[in-house]
C-alpha cells in the first residue's frame, strides 16, 4: 500500500477507487453533509469519477489507519494559490468512532509541515459551520485563529447558519509545533 506521508497511527495516501464506497457511506450520511456543507447525494458512480478526476488546485488524500488498512477519513488542499502561498484545508473523519483518538492531531501535523515545509504555503484557512462546535474547538487547539464570521451564509435544517473563518499562518505553525516538539525532547 502506498503510504505518501506517515504518522504514528496512520499514514495519508492518494485517494484511489476503491475508497468510494467510503466516501459514498459518508457523503449520503445527512449530520455529515450538514457540517462539510454538501448539499446533494451523490451516486456511488459520480464519486467514483470524483476520485480518478485529478484538479490542478487541490490535493487530496484518504486517511488511513497503519493497524488495519482501514480508510478512516479524507484531508487535502483546495483551491491552492501557489502564486500567493494560499490555500484552503479540509480534514473530514466523520464516523464518531474514529473521533478523539488522536488522528485527526496526527493528519494536522502531517499536513501542515507538508505545507509549510514542501509546497512552500504561507496561509492555510478553512471555514466551519458555527453548529460544528467540537471542530471549532479542534481547530482553534491545532492552531487555527479565528479571522472572520460569513454571518448567516449556510442554509442547513430550516435555518441559516454562520460560517466561521479561521487560519493559520507559517510563523505561527512554526513557533507552535517547534515549541512542541522542543518539549517532547
Amino acid at each position: 500500500m502506498t503510504k505518501f506521508l506517515e504518522h504514528k497511527d496512520i499514514y495519508l495516501r492518494p485517494q484511489q477507487e476503491e475508497d468510494a464506497a467510503f466516501f459514498y457511506t459518508w457523503n449520503n450520511d445527512a449530520l455529515t453533509r450538514g457540517k462539510i456543507g454538501e448539499k446533494r447525494s451523490k451516486s456511488l458512480l459520480q464519486i467514483q469519477q470524483s476520485l480518478n478526476k485529478q484538479r490542478s488546485d487541490s490535493i487530496w488524500f484518504s486517511v488511513v489507519k497503519k493497524d488495519s488498512d482501514e480508510v478512516i477519513g479524507e484531508t487535502g488542499f483546495l483551491r491552492m494559490d501557489p502564486d500567493n502561498g494560499c490555500s484552503d484545508f479540509s480534514i473530514i473523519l466523520p464516523d464518531a468512532a474514529q473521533q478523539h483518538k488522536g488522528y485527526g492531531k496526527q493528519v494536522v501535523e502531517l499536513m501542515f509541515a507538508y505545507a509549510f515545509g514542501y509546497l512552500h504555503l504561507h496561509r492555510l484557512a478553512i471555514g466551519v459551520v458555527d453548529f460544528n462546535t467540537e471542530a471549532l474547538q479542534f481547530y482553534k487547539r491545532v492552531g487555527f485563529q479565528q479571522e472572520g464570521i460569513y454571518e448567516e451564509s449556510y442554509y442547513y435544517d430550516f435555518k441559516y447558519h454562520d460560517f466561521i473563518m479561521m487560519r493559520i499562518l507559517k510563523q505561527e505553525y512554526l513557533r507552535l509545533y517547534q515549541a512542541e516538539s522542543k518539549s517532547r525532547t
